[in-house]
């Protein structure tokens, strides 16, 4: 008897795990059910001539400011935005108004994403003063990717700065934690250098390469002691890079794709507080070292740090303007045009973009193209060139920093379980995200 498939994806350059390769994929029931089939009838078939099949690609660092305001983002619009840039899922940080630090928050949250995300989400948790004790049990929440901690100040109020209260959270749980490492002790002390309405480029001369150094350096010790995993969110600098090759046993990390892409003091004087970021973009000194870093192995995951704010808001003069960039639906298009200009290979991308933050966070039947797993893909033209424009975004908030840059390579296709979510720059039917499942 014949197989019969809902879906077959036909004719493209197929992302495997062990390398490209032309075949077709035949979807059953939103799984990946078989290689090299042919067309069956009653099947829907996407002719991928031309294309790449990528598996669903992965932003696992993104601020979607639900609750909160949502002039500036929500998680519909930001799950839109997401499967517009190519994005078949999204984890979403704690930081929110109010925070993501208890169970019945977490409860509104997990019941709020079927039928308000258009594309996949993960949750983390956020750790604060108060919920320490519960934490073991929230970071086993449905659709939990890992606890949150902000060693460093940033937006919202999650701050936990000292050693002893970061040693009692790393106790209490055991899945990984992700930090945002700046040293807060460094960076109060040193504010009082600075005023308000120096120039924006200053931001990366407080918030300052020692700055991250400490930050990453106090958070492996303590984490080598309690035994506790740790994923370093936003690594920046050329010193943190070079210090956490010896903390594989314990660590994992990510770069962002400002940090490769973005070079100070350029980009302050040409973006102003559009490029103002924690931590800060750095000298070209610092992108070298995150691209080795990269092409090295040392790094484990991609992300946008998606972090909308208000025109307003961002219009503020240093330090008050609002800290951060809008990156979700720019991620895969900005890398695209990085692996076309030789930075990175289409695999080494596809790792960081798939693979690697399923493999940091643990989630269940994502990441790869192999039979058994979600039937997620992404669909990718290397030679289409493009300009990004702020009229193309469409987070409320209206702004990308990369707006006017010309890339080649963009996504053309997202499918979700199965189902075509995004094709042609248009999104299609409802909202059909899920929680993502992570291993507990």
């Amino acid at each position: 008897m014949a197989e019969t498939f809902d879906l077959v994806i036909a004719g493209g350059t197929v992302a495997l795990p062990w390398g490209l390769g032309e075949t077709s994929i035949g979807v059953r029931a939103g799984r990946i059910a078989a290689f090299g089939v042919a067309a069956a009838a009653g099947a829907e078939v996407i002719d991928a001539t031309g294309l790449h099949v990528l598996p669903g690609l992965i932003d696992a660092h993104v601020h979607l400011r639900d609750p909160g305001d949502r002039a500036v983002e929500s998680i519909p619009s930001g799950t839109r935005a997401a499967l517009l840039g190519g994005l078949a899922a999204v984890f979403d940080m704690p930081n929110t108004t109010p925070p993501l630090t208890d169970a019945a928050r977490l409860a509104t949250k997990q019941n709020y994403v079927a039928g308000a995300a258009w594309c996949d989400m993960g949750l983390y948790v956020g750790a604060s003063r108060d919920n320490i004790a519960a934490l073991a049990g929230l970071e086993l929440g449905r659709g939990v990717c890992a606890v949150k901690v902000f060693a460093g100040s940033s937006t919202g109020n999650l701050l936990i700065e000292d050693d002893e209260t970061l040693r009692r959270v790393m106790l209490s749980g055991r899945r990984r934690i992700a930090y945002h490492s700046e040293d807060e002790y460094r960076l109060r002390a040193r504010r009082a250098l600075f005023s308000t309405g120096d120039p924006y480029a200053r931001h990366a001369e407080w918030r300052d390469p020692e700055t991250a150094f400490l930050g990453t350096s106090r958070l492996m010790r303590l984490a080598r002691e309690t035994g506790r995993p740790a994923h370093i969110v936003h690594v920046s600098t050329a010193e943190e890079f070079a210090y956490l090759g010896d903390y594989r046993d314990i660590a994992t990390c990510e770069v962002l794709v400002n940090h490769l892409t973005q070079i100070a003091p350029e980009c302050y004087e040409r973006l102003g507080a559009y490029a103002v970021m924690n931590p800060p973009i750095r000298d070209r000194r610092h992108v070298e070292a995150a691209w080795r870093a990269v092409n090295d192995g040392l790094v484990d995951s991609l992300g946008s740090d998606h972090a909308p704010h208000s025109r307003e808001a961002k219009a503020r003069p240093w330090p008050d303007t609002a800290a951060g960039l809008t990156g979700v639906q720019t991620l895969v298009p900005v890398m695209l045009d990085h692996v076309h200009h030789g930075r990175l290979s289409l695999p080494r991308m596809v790792d960081l973009l798939s693979a690697g933050p399923a493999r940091v966070f643990g989630a269940l039947s994502k990441g790869r193209i192999v039979r058994g797993y979600d039937a997620d893909f992404t669909l990718v033209d290397l030679r289409r060139q493009q300009r990004i424009e702020n009229e193309w975004i469409v987070s409320p908030c209206g702004w990308t920093p990369f707006a006017g840059m010309a890339v080649t390579g963009w996504p053309v296709m997202v499918v979700l379980r199965g189902a075509v979510a995004m094709r042609d720059g248009e999104v299609l039917g409802g909202p059909r995200g899920r929680l993502v499942h992570f291993r507990s």
